[in-house]
């Protein structure tokens, strides 16, 4: 494993954070791993140096976080060995104060995901989305608050527009609050259109990048086929990924099997390289069900791409339209 700081910050992270969306309740999605079968994947990647780690409250209604505190206490003796980052913003009950960046939200999202994860503190505490209905100085207040509360250690945003995040963070410092030292937005070689201005902002500022979806959901570790064919369960059963991605994205997957076949390595490897390749890049929020998911994800590490093949990688890209701020 090799480790980086997140962005400027004195925080060291594994350059894999594992997602832990896919470990929950099996009755929500079919592709859910529930914890029996999710504990050895855990292992596996600690085992493999993987120190750092994502869920949010949304995910299966707190039962990852209540899964993930769970392994995490019995896989590691020391709190301080491990990352753990949560996110706050999508409904977690029927009341309209049970959503959203509010100051009265925030505060009862974070002491609930404490509970759930059953730890003091998370490390690293983000936004899901932006919140267009609460003025950014009471949420960015709010968050502060938390920090000074010793509840979160750093803060982080997630799936916004450059110019938001950029408002965010003057406005934090205008006020002495706490800013986001993370972005983990949409980015993989099927869409790059965050490399218009977040990654440049981000880089710039120096904020740490944790990319969410590194694979397309798949699309580019071949689980699915032009014309709609699925080879995976999660294939099977993830509506977003229609409404994401087209059979012209294929083209960039052509050239991905295309390079590695020629290094004998499967396609998610080469696709995770190139991330990893990315100097502004921190570490991809990778999700694994099966072992192989894990194996491709500690690999990829160790492949250093050409420049000569990144450009054979990026040059059959398309321009998307603005894909996962909502």
């Amino acid at each position: 494993m090799h480790y980086t700081r997140l962005g400027t910050t004195g925080l060291t992270v594994s350059r894999i954070c594992l997602g832990m969306m896919s470990y929950g309740n099996t009755s929500e999605r079919a592709w859910h791993l529930d914890e029996a079968a999710a504990e050895p994947l855990l292992r596996r990647a600690i085992e493999g140096g993987v120190t750092f780690f994502d869920t949010a409250d949304v995910y299966d209604d707190g039962v990852s976080e209540e899964l993930t505190g769970r392994m995490l206490r019995r896989l590691f003796r020391d709190r301080e060995a491990y990352v753990l980052a949560t996110k706050v913003y999508f409904p977690m009950g029927p009341s309209p104060n049970d959503r959203g960046l509010s100051r009265k939200h925030i505060m009862a999202a974070v002491d609930a995901s404490l509970r759930r994860l059953g730890t003091d503190y998370v490390d690293l505490y983000q936004i899901h989305r932006w919140d267009y209905g609460t003025p950014i100085e009471e949420t960015m207040e709010a968050l502060h608050d938390v920090v000074r509360a010793g509840k979160a250690r750093y803060l982080g945003a997630s799936a916004m527009y450059a110019w938001q995040f950029a408002k965010a963070q003057q406005i934090a410092r205008e006020a002495g609050w706490t800013r986001f030292v993370s972005m983990q937005n949409h980015y993989n070689l099927v869409y790059r259109e965050e490399e218009r201005e977040m990654l440049p902002l981000c880089a710039d500022q120096g904020v740490g990048v944790i990319p969410y979806s590194p694979l397309a959901r798949g699309l580019l570790a071949g689980g699915r086929e032009r014309g709609g064919a699925r080879y995976t369960v999660r294939a099977g059963d993830d509506p977003l990924a229609d409404e994401m991605y087209e059979d012209a994205d294929f083209d960039v997957v052509d050239a991905v099997r295309a390079l590695a076949a020629e290094r004998g390595v499967p396609p998610a490897r080469i696709a995770l390289a190139w991330l990893l390749g990315n100097p502004t890049v921190s570490a991809p929020v990778v999700g694994a069900t099966k072992a192989a998911h894990l194996e491709d994800a500690l690999a990829a590490i160790d492949i250093d791409l050409s420049a000569a093949e990144r450009r054979r990688l990026e040059s059959p890209y398309r321009p998307h339209r603005v894909l996962g701020h909502t």
